[in-house]
């Protein structure tokens, strides 16, 4: 019995431990979630804004002849992945990993440590992602893409649902694809639309980017929280199940030295 007892002393002890480990992880994800809330929500105002100022470029027929219309027969495909830098946040990074393993012949280019230690040489913070990095970033790729050294760039993210939801997700920013509910009869452009949309599309491509790594860091943030809050109710559930097996061994063990206290005294 006191082995028994002491195993157990040493389980609670170590479930404790884990229990400090995840309520400080989720005290500092619940630090975390107004401020990446607040980013996710100004990222994609101001993505809604250069795809609305894009869609009207787009519509217009002269655009047509812009390289990054052009659709292009070839398979060979970009795709920015989004993941984070940390784990212990449930099932964000491997839902970003398992939709990614769809396009198995696609050049990827890594955002978050995590998708960096699967993807790159080198480490890319989603967290500390800023948009001097994400136009550095589109400019090269428009830049290539100009040049048809590939023909499709996608994004792979999260898109933030609530809370306790976050999904996958996978965007395709070029080519443009032309939207015929646009109208551009009462829109001026200068010099031209063409010149025009061509100077955007790297503030285009840079906006849509910066807006998927902050919603992106918002999930990851709400994910951990989640997985955090669930692992510390796991592990007190688990230390009340030790702290009850503890106290019945102990219990035992003290019957046990009475009874044998007492079968010696009458021998």
């Amino acid at each position: 019995m006191g082995a028994d007892t002491k195993s157990l002393r040493n389980r609670i002890k170590s479930v404790d431990s884990t229990l400090h480990l995840t309520k400080a992880m989720g005290l500092v994800a619940s630090s975390k979630i107004r401020r990446a809330a607040d980013m996710m929500n100004k990222g994609r105002e101001y993505a809604e804004a250069v795809r609305n100022a894009v869609a009207l470029l787009v519509a217009c027929p002269e655009c047509t002849k812009s390289p990054f219309m052009q659709k292009r027969a070839g398979s060979r495909t970009r795709i920015i992945v989004i993941a984070g830098d940390r784990g212990l946040a449930g099932g964000y990074n491997a839902n970003v990993f398992r939709m990614a393993k769809n396009y198995p012949d696609a050049e990827f280019i890594a955002i978050g440590k995590r998708a960096c230690d699967r993807y790159s040489d080198n480490t890319v913070s989603s967290e500390h992602f800023s948009y001097s990095d994400a136009i550095d970033m589109s400019r090269g790729l428009c830049a290539d893409f100009a040049e048809g050294k590939f023909d499709r760039l996608g994004i792979i993210s999260t898109k933030y649902v609530s809370v306790l939801n976050q999904e996958a997700q996978i965007e395709w920013v070029l080519p443009l694809e032309r939207s015929e509910e646009k109208k551009t009869q009462s829109v001026l452009f200068e010099p031209d639309e063409l010149f025009i949309l061509n100077e955007a599309v790297p503030e285009y491509v840079a906006g849509i980017i910066i807006a998927a790594v902050r919603e992106s860091f918002a999930c990851e943030v709400a994910a951990r929280r989640t997985a955090m809050d669930s692992a510390g109710k796991n592990a007190q559930q688990m230390i009340d199940d030790l702290q009850l097996a503890y106290n019945r061994a102990r219990q035992g063990a003290i019957t046990q030295e009475i009874t044998e206290i007492v079968a010696g005294s009458g021998s």
